[in-house]
């Protein structure tokens, strides 16, 4: 009512008072153009005596050139040892059949047999379908991109840990890193670092770093204090009550953030291929340029299984107890996956030389299913086209548009002010101050009416998503059967590179909002069905069975008892909605939108650092003000529930 009437009375009187309408072009402060003379200043101008700021960042990449021309070396390229980039190799790489074989005995050693076959079959599926070298060029990239990232989301996490001050400055620059689209920092990499594969490591290591540093605080601050009471019994030092007592105890918690790292890296290759990282992501990339369905989802799928066999195999590790040793064995009996792995390798890095098939997978033994999906679209435009052109046109003359229109006719000091006094309801003045502030940086750079096509977009898939991902959570919640297929379904779509969606979507609906909003609601609706079947499964057994003694039914425990218990956790599942939307904004700018993620894309292209940060920022602001006040909501509303203490 509040948001309603304040409209209402600027618009009326809107006249007298312009200014609170549209936000005056006077009022603009030119910071893209301040960063990007900053940028500038930086690679030309700045100088320590002895070397240049250019100089120094260039040393970086040169430095990091070794490891990753060693990887790829070792998985792709072989080593020539000339200076000639047209010499051959003097040693070839490692064959497919020795690395698929090592998948095997790696998954057998930290698991089992299952696991085994699984990492098998994942990296089976690469030399099969004809993406073995750009897998190898990924996963070189992968190789070297994950330790740096673990090494370094450790070391500052443990900063963070023992210094508050220093804890309590990494969060917000933390949220910023997780909640800026990845667009907006390749232009200020490029800018430092150049173009080509170390540049993309490098924005793939910033992308990938935040949850280690965030999941390391957490586990530090979770070691028992009577294990660190014990250290210092024994007479530790400060580093040694680190090392040997504290990381060993956490480090359950600091493999889920390698983990993370893993999975991040992966997620980020697509993204990282425009700025030359090659590999799988410059394959789907291609692909999506062609509009080739069947290309961009078998390297898309490859990229999954990739995902799939690190995920598993990095999560079985954390799991897996050590062995117990024989006094006696030799070195093969205490080592014997080891052993396996090292004559497989060594046994066919021989053989490779005298059998070419056995070093590279042969062309002609690969198969492709593209010619299949490309027909399949194709059947569908030419049969349904109508139907589909409908169901297009429905949405955007009775929903989109409308939407849309009043998002951009709403007087800007309306939202400000709404946003404000949400956030002191919700949380105090701390929060409205934050809400406020973020929303008028938004107002002040110049990107309010980007930033509202961006809340209309992201706002109506997150409703979409809703209304199809809450049914189906409440539905995998009370079905076992049903949760598996669930769970795998989302599993395997959170896996799934996001702009591999984007292909369908374009070929069926061709580009423009309908079509990124498809893209959307498909990327964006696993944690709404997870969140929600988490919130139903956690409800306390004791409320369910006095509202069966009440005489309830299944429909009234349903909607009376469980979906308001369940209620914040499902919040925090359209939290996690919104912000996966919102990093899917930034991509759907390929298809046509008008929005901060297109202000992103283009600074990209333009290699325009200040508008790229500025637009990424204004995208980060709007996350924040959603994931605050959800989050105070959720707060107030446990305490209500009694879930929670004040």
């Amino acid at each position: 009512m509040t948001f309603a009437a304040g409209s209402v009375l600027v618009a009326g009187f809107g006249e007298y008072w312009s200014w609170a309408v549209n936000f005056p072009r006077d009022w603009i402060v030119p910071l893209r153009f301040w960063i990007s003379d900053f940028m500038e200043w930086l690679i030309k101008d700045l100088d320590f005596g002895l070397f240049t700021f250019k100089e120094m960042t260039r040393s970086i990449t040169w430095l990091l050139e070794w490891p990753l021309a060693f990887a790829s070396g070792l998985l792709v390229t072989g080593f020539s040892f000339s200076t000639d980039p047209t010499a051959e190799a003097v040693l070839h790489p490692l064959p497919w059949i020795a690395l698929i074989g090592v998948a095997i005995i790696v998954g057998h050693w930290v698991r089992d047999w299952k696991l085994a076959l699984l990492a098998g079959a994942c990296m089976a599926y690469l030399a099969i379908f004809g993406r073995w070298e750009s897998a190898m060029v990924t996963l070189s990239a992968i190789l070297i991109a994950v330790p740096l990232g673990i090494i370094g989301g450790l070391l500052i996490g443990i900063l963070a840990h023992r210094s508050a001050s220093f804890g309590r400055f990494i969060e917000p620059v933390l949220d910023l890193m997780q909640t800026t689209p990845v667009f907006a920092y390749l232009v200020p990499v490029l800018f430092l670092f150049g173009f080509g594969p170390v540049a993309a490591m490098i924005a793939t290591m910033i992308y990938a770093t935040p949850p280690m540093v965030r999941v390391t605080m957490l586990a530090l601050s979770r070691v028992p204090t009577e294990s660190i009471e014990a250290g210092l019994m024994l007479g530790c030092t400060r580093r040694q009550l680190l090392w040997k007592v504290m990381i060993p105890s956490a480090s359950p918690g600091l493999m889920v953030g390698i983990n993370q790292v893993i999975m991040l890296s992966l997620n980020m290759v697509i993204i990282a291929s425009m700025i030359g990282a090659g590999g799988l992501g410059f394959d789907v990339l291609s692909s999506l340029k062609r509009l080739a369905i069947g290309s961009g989802l078998e390297a898309g799928i490859a990229i999954t299984l990739l995902a799939i066999a690190l995920d598993r195999l990095s999560q079985a590790f954390a799991r897996r107890r050590p062995e117990k040793q024989r006094a006696g064995d030799t070195w093969i009996h205490r080592h014997p996956h080891l052993t396996v792995a090292a004559a497989l390798l060594l046994g066919t890095w021989i053989i490779s030389t005298y059998l070419p098939f056995v070093r590279t997978y042969p062309e002609s033994w690969a198969i492709t299913t593209s010619g299949f999906w490309e027909d399949l679209v194709k059947w569908i435009n030419v049969n349904y086209f109508d139907q589909l052109e409908s169901f297009k046109n429905f949405l955007l003359l009775n929903i989109l548009i409308p939407v849309k229109r009043f998002m951009l006719a709403t007087p800007w000091i309306v939202v400000v002010v709404f946003v404000m006094l949400l956030g002191y309801r919700l949380g105090g003045w701390k929060l409205a101050l934050l809400t406020a502030s973020l929303a008028l940086f938004i107002a002040f750079t110049g990107g309010w009416k980007k930033g509202m096509v961006t809340v209309y977009l992201c706002g109506i898939s997150v409703v979409f998503a809703s209304m199809i991902g809450i049914p189906i959570g409440i539905w995998s919640a009370h079905s076992e059967r049903g949760n598996r297929i669930v769970q795998a379904c989302i599993d395997t779509l959170q896996t799934l590179p996001s702009f591999v969606y984007l292909i369908p979507v374009v070929m069926l609906f061709r580009v423009g909002d309908f079509a990124a909003m498809l893209a959307i609601v498909a990327y964006a609706i696993a944690p709404a069905i997870r969140y929600t079947s988490h919130g139903i499964r956690q409800v306390p057994t004791q409320l369910i069975e006095a509202a069966e003694i009440f005489g309830c039914t299944r429909g009234q425990i349903l909607r009376k008892v469980k979906l308001p218990v369940a209620l914040p956790e499902i919040m925090l599942g359209i939290n996690q909605t919104i912000m996966m939307a919102l990093s899917m904004l930034v991509i759907t700018a390929l298809v046509g939108t008008r929005d901060l993620g297109q202000e992103v894309y283009i600074a990209l292209t333009k290699a325009d650092t200040g508008r790229g940060l500025v637009a990424g920022i204004s995208v980060a602001a709007i996350a924040i003000i959603c994931d605050r006040l959800i989050k105070a909501w959720v707060a107030k509303r446990r305490v209500k529930l009694g879930l929670d203490e004040n």
